[in-house]
């Protein structure tokens, strides 16, 4: 049973205004209309979030509906394709059709679990947002992709684990509802990195051993090609992404910037995501931390994280989703994080 009446929404975006500081260091030029366009999606997402649904969304059939926002602000602009439309002209539109229907496929397959909402919310993507917009983001009931500059960036609609990422902030949102500050926020992006990344390993037939554990890679070119905008393997490594993250609480970002560093601490759970995804396969966590994100509070902190896990393995075990050395397993990569001793 979902969570219906409050929801903590979030307008998430896939590189965080804490990364564009980090480039602007490196001669990135950031658009003044970009972080103005931000920050007033962030002022709408805190006035939603003060707001009660007294009903929850319709169910749908989980079908994809692709609009054209055509270089505008404006969502849901012009419809260009939707579920079981022939493929179109566009690369992205295509893409972005093509791997909502992966993400889509994942969850109901693998985590048994229907659409965004399990209740068959339709999937809503927007493509060609404003003029060379480098971001893309989920704001709570759809998805929206910048075209990139491209001199720095390529479409974000082109990336699997971009999709996956912020479709799992809504997925996210219908289950754990985890508050978008703190360590709470910080796990909300960890799951968004998590899944995202179990997702991409899943469609490309990666195992945990072959795949390269980085986030957004595929989006970045010219000066920053080569790097990822995350790492779970190694968070902290600015030979692989563009702003380290601490991989360890003894490097826990502390203050209020970021929402409390959600975008800086997820780096941590997810470096023990990793871990135990190296001891038991990637797939097999992800089933793990997917039980235990159904029964974490909204404000559950990375200790409370943990303590959902440890109760989510007996099940999982006695049900054969995952190997009796996992509760093991998990014992040991939070240590080695250090969110437990």
């Amino acid at each position: 049973m979902t969570k219906q009446p409050h929801f903590h929404r979030c307008t998430c975006h896939i590189i965080p205004d804490v990364v564009f500081k980090e480039l602007e260091k490196e001669g990135y030029d950031i658009d003044a209309s970009e972080v103005q366009m931000d920050e007033a999606m962030r002022a709408r997402r805190s006035s939603l979030m003060t707001i009660a649904r007294a009903l929850p969304p319709e169910p749908g059939n989980a079908a994809r509906k692709v609009y054209d926002c055509e270089s505008t602000s404006r969502t849901r602009f012009k419809l260009v394709r939707k579920e079981d439309d022939s493929a179109t002209t566009d690369v992205d539109v295509n893409d972005a059709y093509d791997n909502g229907g992966f993400v889509r496929e994942y969850y109901k397959t693998v985590l048994g679990w229907d659409s965004i909402d399990n209740n068959g919310l339709d999937m809503i993507f927007n493509v060609h947002y404003l003029s060379k917009y480098n971001n893309a983001f989920w704001d709570g009931e759809q998805m929206t992709f910048g075209d990139g500059d491209g001199v720095n960036f390529s479409g974000f609609d082109r990336a699997l684990d971009v999709t996956g990422h912020e479709l799992t902030h809504g997925v996210v949102q219908y289950t754990a509802n985890l508050v978008y500050k703190g360590q709470s926020g910080a796990l909300n992006e960890h799951y968004a990195d998590a899944l995202g990344t179990a997702i991409k390993q899943w469609q490309l037939k990666q195992t945990e051993k072959t795949a390269d554990w980085l986030m957004g890679d595929s989006c970045m070119i010219g000066k920053f090609k080569g790097k990822a905008i995350r790492s779970m393997k190694a968070p902290a490594d600015t030979n692989v992404v563009i702003m380290a993250q601490p991989d360890n609480m003894s490097k826990f970002v502390k203050g209020t910037a970021d929402n409390g560093g959600v975008h800086t601490n997820s780096g941590i759970p997810n470096k023990a995501f990793y871990l135990v995804s190296m001891d038991i396969g990637t797939q097999k966590a992800a089933v793990l931390w997917f039980e235990a994100l159904k029964i974490l509070k909204s404000t559950a902190n990375f200790t409370a994280h943990y303590k959902a896990l440890k109760k989510s393995v007996p099940a999982l075990v006695k049900a054969g989703k995952i190997p009796a050395t996992s509760a093991a397993s998990v014992d040991t990569a939070f240590k080695a994080v250090g969110i437990i001793k």
